[in-house]
């Protein structure tokens, strides 16, 4: 069963939001759903732990190497 729920946020915020659910070919009722699905569960008793684990990996296009990328990072910031 689906409800109308209404929001007040600042204009600037919900501009965003909706060019980010543009871009993710989504809504931001979507968003605002999928949010509150997630936050939702780990209030059901999921452990921290579990909902890190299930979280979507990001799609980075590239092969990125991000274990190497952060000691070079570091190394850039904090030298040898």
């Amino acid at each position: 069963m689906e409800a109308r729920v209404n929001l007040t946020i600042e204009q600037d915020i919900l501009t965003k939001a909706k060019k980010y659910a543009s871009e993710a070919g989504s809504s931001v009722s979507e968003l605002v759903e999928n949010y509150l699905l997630n936050i939702s569960k780990t209030a059901d008793g999921q452990s921290l732990v579990d909902y890190i684990d299930n979280l979507k990996v990001p799609e980075t296009g590239n092969a990125i190497d991000f274990k190497k990328q952060y000691f070079e990072d570091m190394t850039q910031k904090y030298g040898d």
